[in-house]
């Protein structure tokens, strides 16, 4: 059911996450109960003890040190060490830590960085302490590469429909009901319907949810050969050239203009996460809100999807105290440490219980991102992933602007991604 979220007086800012198959498993551990590969060496029971050292990115670098106490209160024997660092230096700094042999024990991991990090060897398998099928199904494919999980997922973001409630009467639940709605806007006065990102960096983390929701898939079912010059991959990139060559979205809107286009109605609706509520909120003030209206993203032939982005937590082999590290791993994982956690941050919880939490369910306008969150999909976890992001970038920037060939497109994408490799 596509469940709509009319956003009224009071909105929710919240943080700006950063970055960007399913399928849960039944059983504990790191194989995501299809018994792909078996998860890690067993962590000893009993209290955490002795130091270890963590990384993590941007708020959560900075909250977690002092977050982390509750947890030594609980294992007095243990010491948390948290070294805050800045998420344009994290990646090379990861890298060098690899290579050189002095990773921490922890470090929060950008979910697509995943693959790369995950495909070095340098990650430890997560052990059966972690039970998988607690996880959003996406947010936990997003830790397997090569069919193996070497992570936690630790937050979650997703991308849903954000439209003017007082100019259609009821959101889109297809494809079709999107270019119906993005029209209505425009006959009542609105210069777009609908806004979406042509290309340019990150243009794929809008277009792929209409991959999917297509039924396409990106790779093979090993990760080691890609599948972009599908029909279905073919089937959403046609429907996505059509929303610019129809005239429902822009192909040049200037930075900045999205948020007040929208709030003044000159656009009618866009995609993004979260962390748009705050930025609308702070662009247009209370008032703007009243015609603030989210919802699950329109399905395609098969099914709803979206993107799925947020950072996961890794444990490193060379750490001197893996146990006390996945025990710290998996207390973070626990829902009412993320249920708490979620109030510090506002890092929307990985773990699908802890949004029973009433600070969570209690909010009405969390509830889209939690239906859409059942659906939401993450990009292959292979080491290659950002460079082929890249191409799929630059060729959706062909597709929309200079009307390139849809069937020329995927063949492009497939070509050059092919050149690349999955790196499996």
């Amino acid at each position: 059911m596509n469940r709509t979220v009319r956003i009224g007086a009071t909105v929710l800012a919240i943080t700006a996450l950063g970055l960007s198959g399913c399928g849960r498993g039944d059983d504990g551990g790191g194989d995501g109960g299809d018994g792909a590969a078996e998860p890690g060496e067993a962590v000893e029971e009993g209290e955490a003890a002795g130091s270890i050292d963590v990384w993590a990115m941007g708020t959560e670098g900075e909250a977690l040190g002092a977050f982390a106490e509750a947890f030594t209160e609980e294992n007095p024997e243990a010491e948390i060490n948290v070294t805050a660092i800045p998420w344009d230096a994290a990646h090379d700094k990861i890298s060098t830590a690899i290579a050189a042999g002095q990773t921490p024990d922890v470090s929060m991991i950008g979910t697509t960085w995943q693959g790369e990090f995950g495909a070095t060897d340098a990650l430890d398998v997560t052990p059966d302490l972690i039970d998988d099928s607690a996880f959003f199904p996406g947010a936990w494919e997003g830790t397997r590469v090569g069919g193996t999980s070497y992570g936690v997922p630790w937050y979650v973001e997703t991308r849903v429909l954000y439209y003017r409630s007082d100019m259609v009467p009821e959101p889109p639940g297809d494809w079709e009901g999107l270019k119906a709605m993005a029209q209505a806007m425009q006959d009542g006065g609105a210069e777009y319907g609908f806004s979406a990102q042509p290309g340019g960096t990150g243009a794929w983390q809008t277009f792929m949810p209409f991959a999917w929701q297509a039924g396409a898939e990106l790779t093979n079912e090993d990760g080691t050969e890609f599948t972009f010059d599908s029909p279905e991959f073919v089937e959403a990139l046609t429907f996505y050239q059509s929303i610019f060559e129809e005239g429902y979205s822009p192909t040049d809107l200037p930075q900045g203009e999205l948020e007040p286009g929208f709030i003044d109605g000159r656009i009618g609706s866009f995609i993004s996460g979260p962390w748009h509520i705050g930025i609308l909120r702070d662009t247009g003030g209370e008032e703007a809100m009243a015609n603030l209206g989210l919802t699950t993203l329109p399905a395609g032939a098969a099914g709803p999807s979206s993107f799925i982005g947020g950072a996961n937590l890794a444990v490193f082999k060379d750490s001197d105290n893996r146990d006390t590290a996945w025990k710290f791993v998996e207390w973070l994982s626990r829902p009412e440490v993320q249920a708490e956690w979620y109030k510090t941050v506002n890092a929307l919880p990985s773990v699908a219980s802890a949004w029973d939490d009433p600070a969570i369910a209690d909010d009405e306008y969390l509830g889209v991102f939690a239906e859409q969150l059942e659906s939401a999909k993450a990009p292959p976890a292979i080491p290659t992933w950002e460079e082929v992001a890249s191409v799929i970038d630059t060729e959706l920037e062909k597709l929309t602007k200079a009307g390139t060939d849809p069937q020329q497109t995927a063949t492009t994408i497939q070509e050059r991604a092919a050149a690349i490799g999955t790196g499996l």
